[in-house]
C-alpha cells in the first residue's frame, strides 16, 4: 500500500514536471516508467533497436500530451502511449516480417474486434471504447490478467501460463471462450463486428 501511494505522488511530481516544461520531466518519467515502456514496445516489434526507437518516440509523445492532457495512472498513459507508436511501428515493419508475438495475438483477437478504419467506426470509437470497458469490468482477476497480457501486453500463451498457474490448453480454452463472449457482447451493444 505505502509503494502504491508513493508511486502516486511520484507521478503527481513527474506530471507537474511537464506542465512546468521542465527539462527533467522526461528523465522523471524514464525513471519511473521506462522499463515498463520498454517491455511494451519490445514485445510489441520484437527489436531492440525498433524498441528503443517507440521509446524515444514515446517520450516525446508524452511531452506533447501533457499538458493539456493530466493522467490519473502516469504509466498506463505513458504505456499506451509507447504502444500506439510501436503498433505503428510493427504494421511498417509487418511486410518484412510477420511472425512476431505482436503478430499472432492481433491476428487471434482480429475476429472479435471491428475494423476501425471506416469513417463510421471512427465516429463509434467511444461506444466501442465504454463496451472494451465494461466487457473487461466484467471479468474475473485471473481471466482479466490472461486478456490483458495476451491482447495488450502481448505476452506469449506459455509465459501466462505459467504466471497464473494454467496449463498452455487452458489459457488457450479461456482465451477462446472470452474471445466468444466479447463477439456476443459486442453484437448485444449493436457494434457490428
Amino acid at each position: 500500500m505505502g509503494e502504491e501511494v508513493s508511486g502516486v505522488i511520484q507521478d503527481e511530481y513527474i506530471i507537474s514536471l511537464f506542465f512546468d516544461r521542465s527539462e527533467r520531466a522526461i528523465e522523471a518519467l524514464a525513471d519511473a516508467h521506462g522499463r515498463a515502456m520498454r517491455a511494451v514496445s519490445l514485445r510489441i516489434v520484437q527489436n531492440e533497436q525498433d524498441a528503443d526507437e517507440c521509446l524515444n518516440d514515446a517520450y516525446l509523445g508524452v511531452w506533447n500530451a501533457i499538458p493539456p492532457a493530466r493522467p490519473t495512472a502516469l504509466g498506463s498513459f505513458a504505456c499506451r502511449i509507447c504502444r500506439n507508436i510501436s503498433l505503428t511501428r510493427y504494421h511498417y515493419n509487418k511486410a518484412a516480417r510477420r511472425d512476431t508475438a505482436a503478430s499472432v495475438s492481433l491476428e487471434e483477437i482480429a475476429d472479435v474486434l471491428p475494423d476501425d478504419r471506416t469513417v463510421e467506426r471512427e465516429m463509434d470509437n467511444a461506444a466501442i471504447t465504454q463496451a472494451l470497458n465494461d466487457f473487461l469490468g466484467g471479468l474475473n482477476p485471473t481471466n482479466l490478467y490472461v486478456f490483458m497480457r495476451r491482447y495488450w501486453f502481448f505476452d506469449a500463451v506459455r509465459d501466462i501460463a505459467g504466471t497464473v498457474g494454467l496449463t498452455e490448453a487452458a489459457v488457450y480454452l479461456r482465451l477462446d471462450r472470452m474471445k466468444k463472449s466479447l463477439a456476443k457482447h459486442l453484437k448485444e451493444r449493436g457494434i457490428l463486428i
